[in-house]
């Protein structure tokens, strides 16, 4: 695909300087060619506008006139992933529904909705418009898959489960396996069937495995615009907020509530029952539990908040090794002086 610099400008409703040409991609500003674009989110990279290639630099206007081509933007992350979906290659080659493919008779596939060989679409369960269902994908009996969906290949829908409009599920997602429950008996832990559902609203994108536990007896419900990486592990009855950012290997215990706009970052470990306010961060491998005040900015295991974490960690963590030395020495220096005291005493 190649399209001229005007045209995209037009598109993207932005401005741009020097002369037109054609775009043929996009790429960093150290390994763009003549005919790509490339861009600067971060003034940290600005030396490199002086060596680029890039035939375009996407950039906000103080760096316009240090390049030859600029398309000039208030808001370049954002501007930069519209550029970046315009030259995006969707993945697969298919349309329609293949014969390959189990679709049960009570099933309902919409018209434009594609499902590829070795999918399976189960009873009563229902495929919205423009839906894309890819091989080794699970979707169980009475599921709903809104319209525009990706469920990439083997991702599972369990029975029941219900996805709005425009979810992504990365390969290996599981939405709706059984919740963690189990009665502990004489004879054994005994299975408490998970009988509730998990309903994901529009614009959620779930990462490569990743699992999202059904409700023991309601609903685990993952709110609209929610982005949640690879390898999360979301409990049974757990409600997550809406335009949440969940990063890897996050674990949320059952029966957790994730307020609104909250950041989880990488290997956050959240306790069952707790209650994370809205618009929350949480450091990387930080513990929770309890309640966190809407807003918080914390860090740490138990989490603190994130400037006394970040004191202590780079102040006086690394000095520990030498404190303990330091006390062991006082603790022997102690010692002599108790025992000179105790001789002297004996001596009077």
């Amino acid at each position: 695909m190649k399209i001229k610099l005007s045209a995209l400008a037009e598109k993207l409703g932005l401005d741009h300087t020097g002369d037109d040409m054609e775009i043929a991609g996009v790429n960093t500003l150290e390994k763009a060619g003549p005919d790509e674009i490339s861009f600067l989110v971060n003034p940290k990279y600005a030396h490199l506008l002086d060596s680029t290639r890039a035939g375009c630099v996407l950039t906000s206007g103080p760096y316009a006139d240090r390049v030859a081509r600029a398309l000039v933007s208030a808001n370049v992350y954002m501007d930069l992933s519209r550029v970046v979906n315009m030259f995006a290659i969707p993945q697969g080659c298919l349309s329609g529904g293949s014969e390959l493919a189990f679709i049960h008779p009570e099933a309902r596939i919409d018209a434009s909705a594609t499902v590829y060989p070795f999918a399976f679409i189960g009873a009563r369960a229902e495929i919205g418009a423009n839906s894309t269902v890819f091989p080794g994908c699970y979707v169980g009996e009475d599921c709903v898959v809104g319209s525009d969906c990706l469920l990439y290949p083997n991702a599972v829908v369990m029975g029941g489960v219900r996805l709005g409009d425009n979810v992504i599920l990365q390969p290996g997602a599981v939405v709706g396996g059984d919740g963690y429950g189990y009665a502990q008996t004489p004879l054994g832990h005994m299975k408490i069937p998970q009988i509730g559902t998990v309903v994901v609203e529009d614009n959620v994108e779930i990462g490569s495995n990743t699992a999202i536990d059904r409700a023991a007896l309601d609903t685990t419900r993952i709110g609209r615009g929610t982005k949640i990486d690879n390898l999360v592990q979301i409990g049974h009855n757990v409600q997550v907020g809406e335009n949440c950012l969940i990063i890897g290997q996050v674990g949320i215990g059952g029966s957790t509530r994730v307020g609104d706009n909250v950041i989880l970052a990488g290997q956050v470990g959240v306790a069952d029952n707790a209650d994370i306010g809205d618009g929350a961060m949480i450091g990387a491998q930080s513990g929770v539990s309890g309640k966190i005040e809407g807003g918080s900015r914390l860090a740490g295991s138990p989490v603190m908040p994130a400037t006394t974490f970040l004191k202590a960690a780079g102040s006086c963590m690394p000095r520990l090794p030498e404190l303990f030395r330091r006390v062991k020495a006082l603790e022997k220096e102690l010692a002599a002086v108790r025992a000179a005291a105790e001789k002297g005493s004996d001596h009077e």
